[in-house]
């Protein structure tokens, strides 16, 4: 009997595919996939966590497939308790990268007492993102 592993995702709405892609696989590094998409099917991006997809997709192309959306969409901004974590390489770099965009640090870089240094942001859509490197 061939067992087939689940597979699960998470799409999260952008303003702007390029800037997405621009910050996660740009200054954080993260291996983010342009989509192959199928004629008239939105463009998105894909960040695959072993067994979940991390996915991006524009707000207007969210809009303009599910219109009953647009409403709930503009009513709170993105990111609202949802946290993203990654463990990531040359968090100093990163952080001096996060700095130069002007993006917002909630907790700027330090070394936690457990060894781990670390940092919170949020992306150009206000997602929380939590960083971290093993020391």
């Amino acid at each position: 009997m061939k067992v087939r592993s689940a597979r699960y995702s998470i799409q999260l709405s952008v303003a702007d595919l390029s800037v997405t892609e621009a910050f996660y696989g740009g200054i954080l590094e993260i291996p983010v996939q342009r989509s192959l998409t199928a004629a008239g099917a939105p463009e998105h991006l894909l960040i695959d966590m072993g067994g979940i997809a991390l996915i991006f997709v524009e707000e207007q192309d969210v809009i303009r497939a599910h219109p009953i959306l647009e409403r709930r969409l503009g009513l709170f901004p993105r990111g609202i308790g949802l946290t993203l974590h990654f463990e990531v390489c040359d968090i100093e770099g990163i952080s001096d990268a996060i700095m130069e965009e002007g993006l917002e640090i909630l907790y700027p870089l330090e070394i936690k007492p457990y060894g781990v240094k670390e940092m919170w942001c949020f992306d150009p859509d206000g997602y929380l993102v939590v960083l971290d490197e093993a020391k």
